[in-house]
């Protein structure tokens, strides 16, 4: 299963999550892409690598810090896709 955040559900039906089939992250996420066309988009660059504001967690753990895309998803496994935050409060005159 595949937990969206609210910016990518529109694309995905208004679906917080999505079941896929897959042996890694890379194959999950172009599951994702042919269920919903354009998906893949959102979440990687041309190159085919993460854009760097998107982290995709496999349960617990950054799959940057395991294998990457070709990080194995175990069967019934849950990827969180969270997109960065940034900003802030800039000063007050």
């Amino acid at each position: 299963m595949i937990r969206l955040p609210g910016p990518l559900r529109e694309r995905a039906g208004q679906r917080a999550a999505v079941q896929v089939e897959a042996a890694t992250v890379r194959e999950a996420l172009d599951a994702l892409d042919r269920r919903f066309p354009g998906m893949r988009f959102c979440l990687c660059e041309e190159t085919g690598r993460l854009r760097p504001y998107v982290n995709v967690f496999l349960e617990t753990e950054n799959i940057r810090d395991l294998q990457g895309l070709e990080t194995p998803v175990p069967d019934g496994a849950t990827l969180h896709v969270l997109h960065s935050v940034a900003g802030g409060v800039g000063a007050v005159a």
